[in-house]
């Protein structure tokens, strides 16, 4: 009996025989590339961004999950490649689309950078080739958005000559316990052959995955997922402006309360949301929602209440400068910390900008010393880290720690300081009931 080309394409997978490409080489694709190269697939990175190209390209990582050292003998074998040019697509048959989904300035999806991906793949689409987006989205997209440009411009059957699939990227950067080998993959087809082509696929190169029955399915779970973990967040959020309004300290209310051994889960305030997924996946559903007449009322209030943080910190300072007797306005602020979180280098979203351009447009003066971030380039301005960090500290009017880096003698800081605000419990015992430490 004649094999059919599912039969054909996964038994490829199965033998590694197929080229893979990764297009979007940045915090997820990167990892995803290392991943398929280690496992023995001869893979090509495609991005836009000739730096991040030419890199790959010397064997040079520019991410810290990625070290040169797992990347460049990859390099070196020929497993691994990158390239801007996307007709080396004609030569893979399977493809992972790892690009951005942001949000426009309105607050609605921006999925530009989906669209040129599929608009770029379909004219080298053909027979035997399994796609697979990883792109957080609201649900239906791989089905409404990406499956009718591809049909449309290849004449190709989906399910039978070509196969796609939907598995959300769980990327935490800077995680060394799970990474993206053996975080459980997610996996939906537009068809079930797409989700069994697909599941293949990941399962050559990935430790455990999970099939579901569709794309819609994969698409809901990622943003359900960030939506745990934003309105849980927001949740505590609100916490910490109850607490602040009855003089009670958030910190020791929620070490209390991880005491119960059931029935808590322990979340943590801060100056605001940041990331390339929580303060972003959970709006996407809910701008999907409103096209459906329906409000999702909790993400649109744990949004509400995560965007005022940075204003609340900012409060914060210029009351506690206040309290010294001195303006805001001229004041030298340093914050220290501008990851979105902290041990990494990654600053998406990070709430440390608002709260920059915050402090800024009141006035204060302000300077930044982040161990992984050395320039910080925002729409209206930039700013470079402070060489000598316990000097500034010293001459500081207020410290303003945003983001915990470990790598910091917080001790030091303290002593050194002459006040300081904690969006972080970075100081823990030593900060509380300290005259001159503020603490969220």
């Amino acid at each position: 009996m004649e094999t059919t080309i599912k039969e054909q394409l996964i038994q490829k997978l199965k033998e590694k025989s197929t080229k893979v490409a990764v297009i979007g080489i940045g915090y997820v694709g990167l990892p995803l590339l290392v991943t398929f190269a280690e496992a023995g697939f001869h893979v090509v990175g495609i991005d836009s961004d000739q730096r991040k190209v030419d890199m790959v390209n010397r064997g040079e990582s520019y991410i810290l999950d990625i070290t040169d050292q797992q990347l460049a003998p990859l390099v070196k074998k020929g497993f691994v490649s990158a390239t801007t040019d996307f007709s080396v697509l004609r030569e893979a048959q399977a493809i992972s689309i790892c690009v951005p989904t942001p949000l426009r300035k309105t607050g609605d999806p921006d999925l530009s950078f989906i669209v040129s991906a599929t608009e770029s793949i379909a004219p080298h689409l053909h027979q035997n080739m399994v796609v697979v987006l990883e792109s957080s989205t609201y649900p239906g997209t791989t089905r409404e958005l990406v499956l009718p440009r591809l049909i449309e411009l290849s004449q190709l059957e989906i399910g039978r000559d070509f196969f796609l699939a939907f598995s959300p990227e769980r990327v935490d950067p800077g995680r060394t316990d799970f990474t993206t080998y053996n975080t459980p993959k997610v996996i939906g087809g537009i068809t079930t052959d797409c989700t069994e082509v697909a599941g293949t696929f990941y399962s050559m190169a990935l430790k455990t995955v999970v099939p579901v029955s569709s794309a819609e399915v994969a698409e809901m779970a990622k943003l359900l997922e960030n939506t745990f973990r934003m309105i849980n967040i927001g949740l505590v959020n609100e916490m910490a402006l109850m607490c602040d309004r009855l003089g009670v300290d958030v910190w020791e209310v929620i070490d209390a309360a991880a005491t119960k051994p059931f029935g808590f889960m322990k979340f943590t305030p801060g100056p605001g949301l940041g990331g390339h997924c929580i303060p972003i996946d959970p709006l996407y559903l809910s701008w999907k929602l409103r096209a459906l007449n329906y409000t999702a009322r909790f993400i649109e209030l744990a949004s509400e209440i995560n965007t005022q943080m940075p204003r609340f910190v900012v409060g914060k300072v210029q009351d506690a400068l206040n309290n010294d007797k001195k303006p805001l306005k001229g004041s030298h602020i340093l914050i220290l910390g501008v990851a979105y979180k902290p041990d990494i280098d990654d600053m998406r979203e990070s709430p440390a900008l608002d709260v920059i351009h915050l402090l800024k447009q009141k006035g204060a003066k302000v300077e930044f010393h982040d161990a992984y971030v050395p320039v910080i380039a925002h729409d209206e301005w930039s700013l470079n880290c402070v060489s000598d960090l316990m000097a500034e500290v010293a001459i500081a009017d207020a410290v303003v720690i945003i983001t915990n880096h470990k790598v910091y003698d917080y001790q030091a800081i303290l002593s050194a300081s002459k006040l300081i605000i904690d969006t972080r419990n970075a100081l823990g015992p030593a900060g509380r009931d300290n005259p001159k430490v503020i603490r969220l």
